[in-house]
């Protein structure tokens, strides 16, 4: 897995979607889907739309490399002088145009736990209001078991969700898949920011830990 840090336009996009989390409020809506279930969100799309599903995911084995849903991942925060983190678990669908952008057409979420130093100082669930930004990247080479979705389906790229969690405040949840086959230049894991904190640091998946490691599928 590809553990560099997160490029500059990825950053510059998660920027311009605090500014719609910020004034949008609740006006997008969702549906209650369960994203494990592997639907959709009800929407126009056409066949110029990706439907994709995403996952902070689980290795079960690294040997054969065997993953599920209901992993966990970190990043943290620069500029303060304690170590802030923010742990994450969640999953959902979205519905893209192919070209990227936002849309309304989204669903899921999952958990949240901060930390300074290491000592907890929050935690709840959050919620996905809206899709940013989705970059699709290319289809992922074989080799992974897949307890997910179609294998087929497995792909790397760059999700930015806009959520709201569960104490009240708007942020965004940055998604990187940098998995088998993968082009330069994907991390692999998550960023988010929750109100001004700003946890762009992904934390990168250790060899043989269960952690910090997503999944994109996307349907054909």
């Amino acid at each position: 897995m590809n553990t560099r840090t997160l490029g500059v336009r990825l950053i510059g996009v998660v920027l311009a979607s605090l500014a719609l989390a910020c004034d949008s409020g609740d006006s997008v809506s969702t549906t209650t889907t369960s994203p494990t279930t592997g639907t959709f969100p009800n929407s126009s799309a056409s066949a110029t739309s990706d439907h994709v599903r995403w996952d902070i995911i689980s290795v079960t084995s690294f040997a054969p490399l065997t993953v599920e849903a209901g992993g966990v991942a970190f990043a943290s925060a620069r500029n303060s002088p304690t170590l802030l983190t923010i742990k994450l678990t969640g999953s959902g669908t979205f519905v893209a145009p192919t070209s990227g952008g936002v849309s309304g057409a989204a669903t899921g979420g999952g958990t949240w736990e901060t930390f300074s130093d290491g000592v907890s100082t929050g935690s709840g669930t959050y919620t996905v209001k809206g899709l940013a930004s989705w970059q699709f990247a290319n289809f992922q080479a074989p080799g992974i078991i897949d307890h997910i979705g179609d294998t087929n389906e497995r792909s790397n790229g760059n999700a930015v969700l806009r959520v709201e969690y569960s104490d009240g405040t708007l942020g965004t949840l940055g998604i990187g898949c940098h998995g088998p086959g993968a082009l330069d230049g994907i991390v692999e894991g998550v960023i988010a920011t929750k109100g001004f904190v700003t946890y762009w640091d992904a934390e990168a998946p250790p060899p043989g830990v269960d952690k910090n490691r997503t999944s994109f599928h996307v349907e054909q």
